[in-house]
């Protein structure tokens, strides 16, 4: 990392898809921040969705692409007006291409407090292991 790059934690507003060829969906789609982080057994997946719900939230896995997708309601109630808006409202979409090193099936998903985690656990054969010696 370069000595110029900001070290500090900042908060990201909701990014939003801006170019045309980005955005083949009607109305405001953003794209989730998201953190990826490894061990020598799996990659963890952290995206940042505030406002979606679990049951709003759909992962979809079709020929090694991972599709995030999640609906951003509006927080207000039955009877409540508009008097000053600054919360967004939306989809949120995102898709990551994974390598053969994953193992679709055993891929998990948890939704807290507006950040998604994905565990995608390597095959076998990723996983560094160390190779015994015999002394003849």
């Amino acid at each position: 990392m370069a000595d110029t790059e900001s070290k500090a934690l900042k908060a990201k507003e909701k990014a939003e898809v801006t170019t045309p060829a980005e955005q083949t969906r009607p109305g405001v789609v953003f794209t989730p921040a998201v953190d990826i982080f490894e061990t020598d057994k799996e990659i963890t997946l952290l995206a940042d969705m505030p406002g979606v719900k679990a049951d709003s939230l759909n992962l979809d896995l079709h020929e090694n692409v991972l599709s995030l997708d999640g609906d951003v309601q509006s927080p207000e109630g039955g009877d409540e007006r508009d008097v000053f808006r600054e919360y967004r409202t939306g989809k949120y979409y995102r898709q990551f291409t994974l390598s053969q090193m994953i193992d679709q099936s055993k891929i998990e998903a948890a939704m807290k407090d507006g950040v998604l985690r994905l565990r995608l656990p390597k095959v076998e054969a990723a996983t560094p292991r160390k190779i015994a010696v015999k002394a003849s």
